[in-house]
């Protein structure tokens, strides 16, 4: 009992060490492992099945907006990678290269790819040739590299998973309204099935994609008042089609550079799952993305007829949820704190007085409020419990995020936010990099976006002063 009673005292308090909580439940509700690689981790079974149902609901999206999936090599020669100029300065710091194949020291060093668009732009430049080829609208699921100096399991490491759109379009208006709908895709996937909700907007010239034209995020606000990056789509405009000769023949049989989109989201949503809605038992995950919905406890186990209707309640309820029973001989205890660890939405207990009162009891994960149901209506219960749990949480997140908003006019005020009450910074700004710069310099706050909805929080830029050009939400980040 001494190790059962341990393994929950082991999750350090969020409001003690945010930091400290956050790695304890990545790797107490067995989401990963550590690898022998450094700055590399091991998605584990549970957390993979999360990976899955997000890479699933996203995939459906996509193809329901008319993509298509590809795969890409992971080696990019170095020559290839050079024909974008802005693009490779970008990720130069992070590129890690392929400089052997076996004992022989290769003619041209291979880049393993940090992202694909270099590898699609040459794929276009071979396919396309008319307007009728036009659009390409794919997406490729894969891994990629990039060699951080400092990682932290799903929010930054050295390879992770992800998905990338690459989509080539005839005119300059159709990317952009490409750029906006993947956006929108986005935002709808993170308030509608992660229960996060987000700040849509348009990075500043210093934040957006390496030889992008224009780059869109969505912003979300974690539980210890820092920003974190979700989703990013970018209009590429002709850029990269001049550079490797993309071009099409129109309806005039005129010769035209195709016009690219790009955008993605990695496993840092599991990242930004657990930060949003974890508590210090562990993880509360939406139930649109928990490996188990319902987990059936069965009380004195051994008793006749226990273990039967606790079947029996499985094949009712995994009709409208994924569910499992726990049958080992751990405790009930043990088993209570393990599956509220791993944020498992809703558990039911069922033991012999319960059977003999025709009854169960359910408990949701995020409030741990027990009701004790008929069991000719546990079906239609617990299925309105997964569909209002779902709802609160991204209410109850909505709520923090608009708690921790705030409105700065002047570098007083700004400050003293960062400082003592993290979160979002609404403030005013004139465009000028050195603002942006200095601000970062002197906060540590990054323009997170230049919202699409715009207000006033006053008329002039709160770093220099000048006459503002755009409201800015700034912030500290992941």
């Amino acid at each position: 009992m001494a190790k059962e009673k341990k393994l929950v005292e082991a999750i350090t308090s969020m409001d003690q060490d945010f930091t400290q909580w956050y790695t304890d439940v990545v790797k107490k509700a067995e989401l990963i492992d550590y690898s022998s690689v450094r700055g590399c981790m091991i998605i584990k079974p549970y957390g993979y099945a999360i990976w899955e149902l997000i890479q699933k609901q996203l995939d459906q999206r996509f193809k329901d907006t008319g993509h298509e999936n590809v795969y890409m090599p992971m080696f990019i020669p170095e020559s290839l990678l050079q024909k974008e100029k802005d693009h490779v300065e970008g990720f130069a710091p992070e590129v890690a290269w392929v400089t052997h194949g076996g004992s022989d020291k290769l003619t041209e060093r291979l880049c393993v790819r940090p992202t694909s668009e270099t590898l699609f732009c040459d794929h276009y430049a071979n396919i396309i040739q008319s307007y009728r080829d036009l659009p390409k609208l794919y997406n490729q699921w894969c891994s990629v590299v990039r060699w951080e100096k400092t990682t932290r399991p799903f929010l930054r490491s050295l390879e992770f998973l992800w998905q990338e759109g690459h989509t080539a379009h005839a005119t300059a208006e159709e990317a952009e309204e490409e750029t906006i709908k993947m956006l929108n895709v986005y935002a709808e996937f993170c308030e509608n099935v992660l229960a996060i909700p987000m700040v849509k907007g348009q990075k500043t010239e210093k934040e957006k994609f390496a030889g992008a034209k224009a780059t869109y995020t969505i912003e979300s606000l974690m539980h210890d008042g820092k920003a974190l990056q979700s989703g990013t789509t970018h209009n590429f405009g002709d850029g990269f089609a001049k550079a490797f000769g993309i071009q099409y023949t129109d309806k005039e049989n005129k010769l035209q550079y195709v016009h690219q989109t790009s955008w993605g989201m990695t496993t840092r949503l599991i990242g930004a799952v657990i930060m949003v809605h974890g508590d210090d038992s562990g993880l509360v995950l939406p139930p649109s993305i928990a490996p188990i919905e319902v987990i059936i406890v069965p009380i004195m186990q051994k008793k006749e007829g226990v273990l039967e209707k606790a079947a029996e309640l499985k094949t009712a309820l995994s009709k409208i949820a994924r569910v499992k029973v726990d049958d080992s001989d751990k405790s009930p205890g043990w088993k209570f704190a393990e599956y509220e660890m791993k944020g498992v939405p809703v558990r039911v207990e069922i033991g012999p007085k319960d059977i003999e009162n025709n009854q169960a009891v359910i408990v949701r994960r995020d409030t741990r409020e027990k009701t004790i149901v008929a069991l000719d209506q546990l079906e239609k219960e617990v299925k309105e419990l997964l569909e209002k749990m779902q709802i609160d949480l991204l209410n109850k997140a909505l709520t923090h995020r608009n708690e921790h908003t705030y409105g700065a006019t002047n570098m007083d005020e700004f400050t003293k936010i960062v400082d003592e009450t993290p979160g979002f910074i609404k403030a005013m700004w004139c465009g000028d990099e050195a603002c942006e710069n200095a601000i970062k310099e002197q906060t540590g706050a990054t323009a997170r976006c230049m919202p699409f909805e715009q207000e006033n929080v006053g008329t002039t830029c709160v770093s220099c002063g000048e006459p503002a050009k755009s409201l800015v939400y700034w912030g500290r980040s992941y």
